[in-house]
């Protein structure tokens, strides 16, 4: 008898703890769904791009985080193999510790920075100009980044051409620069910088367009009350107000350059036309991605090569959002 009188109220004791607990969790739902109903339309109008961002970016980064842990040959089941894949990549991996990581750094600290300086300098002289030219001059500057695979086949592999009927190699040969044609896309003494030349005369996009308007868009009293504040010159113009008035269009442009950097690989085979390149000349981490994934079949192992990626642009995405980016963001 007394056994059961204390089961009773030990058990009351518990419902009457939990039951204060469980109430406003419950009420907290309510409130959550109640709101999520009062802004229902809204919702209907993000939820094709929260769909696509579900379908086609958060769901294939998952995966790939998952396949990153396995081994994984596109034919049996994958087999979790924990973190062999990132201890060989950065131990034992010589193609990528040799070529691919270096060629990549290489690559991003010169075409990065390089194609950022170029876009906002070009976009702060296309501003100088009058409305009537401004238009075809920023044309001209956007056009190549949606022409690239055209102006390829067209423009630079007869350019690059490694023998003398080559226009860079007539030109120079002309005029008594050099002696024999240099193989510019062949030799891995030139590759790399024929990468870095043809995406950076590439690399006016999106980018740049927005780092356009931010400059159109600064408020122009801003510039009066500068040179009566003793600002005398255009450079002091631009570091003081220009740049600082228009911070989110910087930010949008770095992330930009940042992403298509860390992106760019194809470049190299179609220069060179060969897959890897001559003496893994022009091998980045993208090439190395496609040549585990694509041509190997070993898709777990590409799959952690991707990881390091998105890690190293997360890492210098953040560079970027410490230096543009701001509370308001």
């Amino acid at each position: 008898m007394l056994n059961k009188i204390s089961n009773v109220a030990v058990s009351t004791s518990i419902k009457t703890s939990v039951k204060p607990q469980v109430e406003p969790q419950v009420s907290r739902l309510s409130q959550v769904l109640s709101e999520i109903w009062a802004y229902r339309l809204s919702y209907l109008f993000i939820a094709p791009f929260m769909l696509c961002f579900i379908a086609f970016i958060l769901i294939p980064v998952l995966a790939a985080v998952g396949l990153s842990f396995t081994y994984f040959n596109a034919i049996e089941q994958p087999r979790f193999i924990g973190w062999q894949n990132f201890q060989y990549l950065i131990s034992q991996d010589l193609l990528f510790l040799k070529y691919a990581l270096p060629n990549t750094f290489k690559f991003a600290l010169i075409v990065g920075p390089g194609g950022y300086m170029a876009a906002f300098t070009l976009a702060w002289l296309i501003t100088q100009l009058p409305d009537s030219l401004r238009r075809w001059f920023a044309l001209a500057m956007y056009t190549p980044s949606l022409t690239i695979g055209i102006a390829m086949s067209i423009v630079w592999l007869p350019m690059l051409t490694g023998d003398r009927i080559g226009y860079l190699n007539s030109i120079l040969l002309q005029l008594g620069i050099i002696d024999v044609p240099k193989l510019w896309v062949t030799s891995k003494d030139y590759l790399m910088n024929s990468m870095i030349v043809v995406t950076l005369w590439s690399s006016m996009g999106v980018g740049f367009l927005a780092m356009l308007a931010g400059i159109l868009n600064v408020n122009k009293e801003l510039y009066e009350a500068g040179r009566l504040d003793g600002i005398s010159s255009r450079i002091q113009e631009i570091w003081f107000i220009t740049i600082p008035s228009m911070k989110p269009q910087m930010l949008f442009g770095a992330v930009m350059a940042i992403v298509a950097t860390f992106k760019a690989g194809a470049i190299g085979v179609e220069l060179s036309g060969v897959n890897p390149t001559p003496e893994y000349a022009g091998h980045l981490i993208i090439n190395h991605i496609d040549d585990y994934g694509f041509i190997r079949f070993e898709m777990g192992y590409a799959a952690a090569i991707s990881v390091f990626l998105l890690i190293l642009m997360y890492v210098s995405n953040k560079l970027s959002w410490s230096l543009f980016g701001s509370a308001d963001d």
